[in-house]
């Protein structure tokens, strides 16, 4: 009887679709996050006593934890086992969500939102890794891959809605506290739905210090950003922790260039690809992901709209992303990524330009919408033609490094870029009120620093257009073909 148990344990079969199931619910989680914030920051400013230049860092340490821990998640996974990473991964964030939900002060919440990006790093590519590992290659993988990807979408969708009826109805704690329950599902249905995973014979070594080092010097980089306008560009502090982030970055370095098992192996970036598509994402993402910053502040700090409303209003935005991204890949195997990556760049800034017309007075319909509408497109249509272009050129023991790195920078370039937009929009803010020396003037100066933000926001995008014009080799459409198929089982596109 035992010997027949024993049979039984080891060949049990696992229903792929069931495996999906549970993945999927990861996966929404985390991207339910990224954007379910968004539209409670206003609560959450006044609820904690945020600064209006510390709000940001509900934000950006999401998004620098996430980012600079990404690769290592899926090294993590690698070295000792996807399920299991899965379960701590889920487990990490499901308590550091409700410890940002109980959090008394700004201090408490910024440091939970940290561990819960830090618990995204970890979940975000194991869960890939699960879906890719569990259907056999061709057309059940790009089926199941095809609708993991456009969660992507659809919770970046229920995100802004979510966040809104959730800010109103029970209060800004509670777009924290539903991650708990959904995260305590799938942790648990976890052993029962996933099968256990082999490890390797020899792990290797696992490069935390890299990690570390990075993010470390991103958080200092982004900190004298976020102070220069208070501090002063030349202050002993901005320079004190502009220093302090060089001189980590270099760490990171170093560290890379002597690891036996590196975070990342700094060679890959000879690959022009890989570095244009990477730098290009970084700029790229910054103007578009830090729209929603600003226009959340703006719909309900100008216009009055309750969370709710301004979680409605950003559905088109979603909505657009995952039609452009539709289309898109059809674009793509026709023409090649190259110039689908500038078109998207250009559209996108030509939306954040037309963003710098809003108004203390706006109306939604005619200075909020056409524009969102407009970047929403042209974004699309980057995210998926970089996410190509990101692993064509690379040897194949290698895209699953690449794919990781285009959305660590999509990550880095969020929170650095929405720090250095802040930056400016703060120092305009600053100007007009010394300027006018009135509390009258108090919405004309957002309103003025957020124009200066979208333009400096489009300016950036125009910057990686010109870079990926100039710079990228020109994909031909049979090429962009294939590596469309490859990288839609190799990558995680976040929509935020």
């Amino acid at each position: 009887m035992n010997a027949v148990h024993h049979t039984r344990q080891t060949t049990r079969t696992y229903n792929p679709w069931l495996v999906f199931a549970v993945a999927a619910v990861a996966q929404f989680m985390v991207v339910l996050d990224a954007s379910i914030t968004n539209v409670a920051l206003p609560t959450i400013q006044r609820g904690l006593h945020f600064s209006p230049v510390d709000l940001q860092w509900v934000v950006n340490i999401y998004v620098l934890t996430f980012g600079g821990f990404l690769l290592l998640g899926g090294r993590a996974g690698d070295l000792f086992g996807r399920r299991r990473l899965f379960i701590i991964g889920l487990l990490g964030f499901s308590l550091a969500s409700l410890a940002g939900g109980l959090a008394q002060s700004a201090g408490m919440l910024v440091a939970a939102r940290a561990l819960q990006g830090l618990g995204a790093a970890v979940i975000a590519p194991v869960t890939l890794a699960i879906v890719g590992s569990t259907f056999a290659e061709g057309a059940a993988r790009n089926k199941a891959v095809g609708i993991f990807g456009a969660l992507a979408g659809v919770g970046g969708a229920a995100g802004v809605m979510l966040g809104g009826v959730l800010t109103t109805d029970f209060g800004w704690r509670w777009v924290l506290f539903v991650n708990v329950p959904i995260g305590l599902f799938a942790a648990v249905a976890a052993p029962r739905f996933i099968p256990r995973d082999t490890l390797p014979d020899r792990r290797g070594a696992f490069d935390l210090l890299g990690a570390v080092t990075i993010t470390s010097g991103l958080m200092a980089l982004v900190y004298a950003v976020v102070k220069a306008p208070d501090n002063g560009w030349g202050s002993v502090t901005t320079l004190g922790f502009l220093g302090a982030a060089s001189l980590l970055i270099l760490a990171f370095i170093l560290v890379e260039r002597r690891s036996s098992s590196p975070l990342v192996r700094l060679g890959i970036f000879r690959t022009r690809n890989v570095t244009v598509a990477d730098v290009a994402s970084m700029l790229g993402g910054s103007g578009a992901f830090a729209m929603f910053y600003f226009i959340s502040l703006y719909m309900q700090i100008v216009l009055r709209y309750s969370a709710l409303q301004a979680g409605v209003r950003f559905l088109p935005f979603a909505i657009t992303v995952i039609v452009a991204a539709g289309l898109t890949s059809q674009l793509v195997t026709r023409v090649g990524y190259k110039y689908v990556m500038v078109i998207g760049l250009m559209v996108t800034a030509s939306g954040l330009a037309l963003m710098t017309r809003v108004r203390v007075d706006g109306v939604y319909g005619t200075d909020v919408l056409p524009a969102m509408v407009i970047v929403a497109f042209g974004f699309g249509m980057f995210l998926l033609s970089a996410q190509i272009a990101s692993v064509t050129g690379v040897r194949a023991s290698e895209i699953g490094l690449a794919s990781g790195l285009v959305n660590a920078f999509q990550q880095i370039g969020r929170a650095v870029g929405l720090a250095a937009l802040i930056s400016i929009s703060t120092t305009e803010f600053n100007g007009v009120i010394k300027t006018t020396g009135t509390s009258l003037a108090y919405p004309t100066a957002l309103v003025s620093g957020y124009q200066h933000a979208f333009l400096a926001g489009a300016l950036l995008a125009i910057a990686g257009a010109m870079l990926v014009l100039f710079l990228l080799p020109q994909g031909g459409a049979e090429q962009s073909h294939s590596d469309q198929s490859q990288s839609q089982e190799e990558t995680l596109s976040i929509v935020a």
